[in-house]
């Protein structure tokens, strides 16, 4: 059993020893470990320092491409090395890295293909006030589009297994945390979710600019996910609300006419008739939506079958330096 633990990294040399000396380098269970770190197309040496901490593979993005495609990168990296299951931790240090066997077992077991990690976020003292109660929130969120429990939907300190790494695909450029989640649980993957610790932050978080930025990006990530894995559901809710809403109008208006007053609301007659044809034609397009969804989920399997397939031909002690 070959475990890699992989690290997006983008100009992190300050910290990155640190980040590589706390990682374990043996756990019960796994017979070989090693540590694959994604340099983002870093301008301070992180690719050097990284193979000086103890880094045993350097995957080098030709230009900073954000945490989403250094995600995919090491994903990558990690399959062609072999790797039997694959955690993914932050550069910075944030999480504990004596918690990393904690997110093995449950994959060692046979219990889950995701596990991540949760930092109690409701309570955790290096948040603000309000950047807990926007992860509780998005946490909530996550959870109903995933139709899974999530606790912690942010954090990137998780383990996959092989096949759950072959099945990840991520189209966002902002971040892999949610959407991967919505993604698992559209997919029913095995999803576990165990308590970790969490460091102290060695420097502001680079990926949330401002509140604005957060809430806004993380945002329009869900609803995209979303809308690409349960379309019938979104598309169904706003043509029902169209429909519901010119019905209304509709009785309203024949309420009136019955008194004998329906020539003053003709403009409900009219309103009403959009609001009918428009969600008609909005339903009509959620189950479009879900036929092109049906053939989206036959050309995943098609990709998973053909990576899986190029892996193996290729072998695990492929170069990928």
């Amino acid at each position: 059993m070959k475990l890699l633990i992989q690290i997006p990294a983008y100009n992190e040399a300050e910290v990155l020893p640190e980040t590589i000396r706390s990682l374990p380098r043996a756990i019960a269970g796994v017979d070989q470990i090693e540590v694959l770190v994604v340099d983002d197309g870093s301008s301070d040496g992180t690719a050097e320092v990284a193979k000086t901490a103890g880094a045993d593979h350097v995957v080098r993005l030709p230009r900073h491409q954000g945490l989403a495609r250094a995600f995919v990168a090491g994903l990558e990296g990690c399959l062609e090395r072999g790797a039997d299951i694959i955690v993914n931790t932050d550069a910075d240090n944030q999480y504990a890295a004596e918690d990393i066997p904690r997110l093995v077992e449950p994959i060692l077991a046979g219990r889950a293909e995701l596990v991540v990690g949760d930092r109690g976020v409701a309570s955790l003292e290096t948040f603000s006030l309000m950047k807990r109660f926007l992860q509780r929130f998005g946490s909530r969120v996550v959870g109903l589009a995933s139709g899974v429990p999530v606790p912690d939907a942010t954090s990137g300190f998780r383990g996959l297994s092989r096949e759950a790494a072959l099945r990840t695909l991520v189209l966002s450029e902002y971040t892999y945390t949610l959407e991967t989640l919505i993604q698992a649980g559209a997919r029913r993957m095995a999803i576990e979710f165990v308590t970790v610790r969490a460091n102290p932050p060695a420097r502001r978080s680079r990926l949330m600019r401002n509140l604005y930025h957060y809430t806004s990006s993380s945002a329009a990530t869900i609803l995209r996910a979303y809308t690409l894995y349960r379309p019938l559901r979104v598309f169904t809710a706003a043509g029902g609300l169209m429909l519901a809403g010119g019905l209304a109008l509709s009785l309203r208006y024949l309420y009136f006419y019955a008194l004998g007053r329906g020539a003053g609301h003709l403009q409900s007659v009219i309103l009403a008739a959009i609001l009918l044809i428009v969600g008609f034609q909005v339903l009509m397009i959620g189950v479009l939506a879900d036929l092109i969804g049906f053939n989206r989920r036959i050309l995943e399997e098609v990709l998973f079958r053909q990576r899986r397939a190029e892996l193996e031909r290729k072998g695990s002690d492929q170069p990928f330096e």
